[in-house]
């Protein structure tokens, strides 16, 4: 994990080496799969998005998934924070391999005004860090 300063404010990049955008994909489908406590809502590859109407993007996916026991107390909280929920990672393909974006919960808590302490963001965080780690092959 590290803070790229050319990233925005809030968002979190794991980087893996020697993998491709595909299989960092289909390693965080499957753990999010193979976890029963989350949910996968969707898989978005914008890569073949834009070549469906002729253009060109770097291997690019978006998956998107949740835990409803960590997120409705949130929302109870701030029914804003729905806004960024569910959580989404977007892995993005290199000449190196891959980066493994996330919004980091703290940056979530401080938008929709969430006190820092709340046990389930250090719990979120936690979890999307094993996540992206899985994802980039690390």
């Amino acid at each position: 994990m590290s803070q790229n300063p050319d990233l925005p404010n809030g968002v979190v990049e794991t980087l893996g080496a020697g993998t491709t955008t595909a299989e960092a994909a289909d390693r965080l489908t499957a753990a999010i799969e193979a976890n029963e406590k989350l949910r996968l809502i969707a898989r978005v590859d914008h890569g073949a998005g834009a070549e469906s109407v002729g253009l060109e993007l770097t291997p690019t996916v978006e998956i998107f998934f949740g835990n409803p026991a960590l997120g409705t107390p949130l929302m109870h909280l701030a029914p804003t924070v729905a806004i960024d929920l569910p959580q989404k990672m977007l892995i993005i393909e290199t000449d190196d391999g891959v980066r493994v974006l996330h919004n980091d919960p703290s940056y979530l808590a401080e938008r929709h005004a969430i006190p820092a302490d709340t046990p389930q963001l250090a719990v979120i965080a936690g979890a999307l860090q094993n996540l992206a780690n899985v994802a980039a092959g690390v």
